[in-house]
């Protein structure tokens, strides 16, 4: 089996040793540099790359992966495509042998996107950028994903959970180019309900809640949006955009109909949590704290959210106890939201509060 890694990068390297003594379990490694100003292209070149670089004008995602996909040598029997700031754990490519059957064309692997506070996997899922050749092309702007060549709806597709690919990215790096890029994919293809999400979410991000809110309710209204837990996340963004304006009513009415759509989830809960929490409804706080915290398994999808498997559930009950008089169950949820934070100062000084048992001081 011929296996090839490949993939796009600009101005990266700081990345570069890092990266291909990851990916040097495949046969060939082969880059398609954007205009890097630094030296990433003769660093890539002396850990023996194939490197080219094209400048892409205007900029798209989908482009410059499908011309990083034409280095690929003609003998490859499987394609890895992965960004420079990702590396795999060790002995990915016994396990990616392993998984792969004559006939697969596609191979799902566990991606861990960000951690948390403990330096632990945070939003982790199940992603698929390992693939056979000839057979996909990318496509969209950004949020790029494969399509197939040939318009089959339905494929081979495995999965090894077991096979893991960690995100490490540079935290100064800029996201300016996602909006546009965006907004251009929505306008080219309207009916794709997956970036009409991703373009709620990116108002949102910014703060551009009345966009956001007719944008993620564009998204719910869309035949093509059936998938539950995007259209919970929808809901739930659009909670929090209500929140940010000021209306509390809408927070919380998203925030409910988010459960009603992916009650299996824990973010839906922790969304209606912080609606409760705006309102000071503190018995609401403690209710849905609970409800999320009795959900222990992340879902296998990128849905999930660092907030909702952090302090975030404990401490907000914590305060929330605190506000009714129970300072014994303050206590409780204090020290399981210390367990996830250990060195938060804050949290360290309301626990200390806590045991003191007295009124005042909580921050």
């Amino acid at each position: 089996m011929k296996i090839c890694v490949y993939a796009i990068a600009k101005n990266e390297e700081q990345f570069v040793d890092r990266w291909m003594d990851s990916m040097r379990e495949a046969d060939w490694v082969c880059v398609l540099d954007t205009g890097s100003t630094d030296r990433t292209v003769e660093k890539l070149a002396d850990r023996g790359a194939i490197v080219q670089q094209e400048i892409m004008k205007p900029w798209r995602f989908d482009e410059a992966r499908n011309r990083s996909m034409d280095l690929i040598p003609q003998d490859t029997d499987v394609c890895v495509c992965t960004d420079l700031d990702e590396v795999f754990r060790p002995g990915w490519r016994t396990r990616l042998e392993e998984a792969w059957r004559d006939g697969t064309e596609q191979l799902r692997y566990t991606y861990i996107w960000n951690w948390d506070a403990k330096g632990q996997p945070g939003t982790t899922f199940l992603q698929e950028k390992i693939h056979a050749p000839g057979v996909f092309r990318w496509t969209h702007p950004v949020h790029e994903v494969l399509q197939r060549t040939d318009g089959r709806q339905a494929w081979d597709v495995r999965s090894d959970p077991g096979l893991v690919l960690e995100h490490h990215p540079d935290p100064t790096k800029s996201r300016a180019e996602y909006l546009p890029l965006l907004e251009l994919s929505v306008q080219e293809d309207p009916t794709d309900d997956r970036n009409a999400h991703y373009l709620g979410r990116e108002y949102m991000f910014r703060g551009r809640w009345d966009d956001a809110i007719r944008q993620l309710k564009r998204h719910l209204d869309m035949p093509r949006a059936t998938w539950k837990p995007e259209r919970c996340a929808s809901m739930r963004f659009l909670s929090r955009c209500y929140l940010a304006k000021g209306n509390l009513r809408n927070g919380m009415v998203w925030a409910l109909r988010a459960i009603a759509e992916a009650p299996e989830l824990r973010e839906p809960w922790v969304q209606a949590q912080e609606a409760a929490y705006a309102a000071e409804d503190w018995e609401g706080v403690v209710y849905y704290g609970r409800r999320a915290t009795a959900i222990t398994e992340k879902s296998g999808c990128y849905i999930n959210e660092e907030k909702a498997w952090g302090a975030y559930p404990w401490d907000a009950m914590a305060y929330a106890c605190y506000r009714i008089g129970d300072l014994r169950a303050a206590r409780e949820y204090g020290e399981q939201a210390l367990l996830e934070e250990p060195d938060n100062p804050r949290l360290l000084k309301n626990m200390r509060f806590y045991v003191g048992n007295k009124r005042g001081g909580y921050e």
